[in-house]
């Protein structure tokens, strides 16, 4: 891989690369950089960072009782390659790579935390290839449409209200058990692989201390369940996401591309 260089670039470029080549195509809410990995002039890869949705009380539940805040680090919401690029197994790490260092040149954050979903069958290969310091795993659920699409508790607001007037409820915060079966909808429970990279030595320091180390997840480490009934789970095979559809998800994506459209055009009329 020759000539490899990062630069920001604008959201319209970033997203309609992550909708051609990530699995997702549902964006975090707060994003503040777009960074595009050009070979040569060739677009080959999209970083996008930013914050979850409680980006305070997650520095904190990651590192409590430290004093960091949402100003010492930035989230990974989306890193994806081209087809041809994808493949080969250096180019994530050379990618990590030119990132830190535009990280330690172009802002003040001292660490860069990122999630592998496990509920998708990623353990975090690359940024374990990348050194990234690993920081345990937490459970959380996610729904499949009878299509199979996959479907953040977030997105389904709609599925919600309706489930709502099925079972004659004002207001509900998770699809209910027998509203899931009329929908032909699952309940899907996975793991979610935490990592963290330091910016700095004392960084560093402060991450080992915390327990955080190298002692890397496994493709044999992950699992998934599925809801029977109401606060019961049970062990499944890995599910079987069609990660290509948007029905339920359309709203965030088509949110998206009118955004990018109004953009490209405010661009280059």
């Amino acid at each position: 891989m020759t000539n490899l260089h990062i630069r920001e670039i604008p959201k319209y470029q970033a997203t309609e690369f992550v909708y051609n080549y990530h699995y997702s195509k549902v964006f975090p809410r707060i994003t503040k950089h777009y960074l595009g990995f050009f070979e040569n002039d060739d677009l080959i890869g999209v970083v996008t960072l930013g914050w979850g949705t409680q980006p305070l009380q997650t520095i904190r539940k990651l590192l409590p009782n430290t004093g960091l805040t949402t100003q010492d680090y930035y989230e990974i919401g989306k890193m994806c390659f081209s087809p041809n690029h994808n493949k080969t197994k250096t180019t994530g790490s050379k990618i990590i790579s030119l990132l830190v260092q535009w990280l330690k040149n172009n802002t003040n954050v001292k660490l860069l935390y990122t999630l592998a979903d496990g509920i998708v069958g990623r353990v975090g290969y690359v940024y374990q290839a990348s050194n990234f310091l690993y920081g345990g795993y937490f459970w959380t659920d996610v729904y499949m449409g009878s299509d199979g699409e996959k479907i953040h508790p977030r997105s389904a607001k709609e599925l919600l209200k309706e489930n709502a007037e099925f079972v004659g409820k004002e207001k509900l915060f998770w699809l209910t058990p027998d509203f899931c079966l009329h929908k032909g909808v699952s309940r899907i429970r996975g793991k979610m692989f935490r990592y963290m990279i330091p910016l700095n030595k004392k960084m560093r320091k402060l991450l080992i201390k915390n327990n955080w180390n190298l002692e890397y997840p496994k493709e044999s480490d992950l699992q998934w369940k599925k809801q029977v009934v109401k606060g019961k789970y049970g062990f499944i095979e890995a599910p079987e996401f069609a990660l290509d559809i948007v029905n339920v998800n359309k709203k965030n994506v088509e949110s998206n591309q009118r955004n990018n459209w109004c953009m490209e055009n405010m661009i280059f009329s």
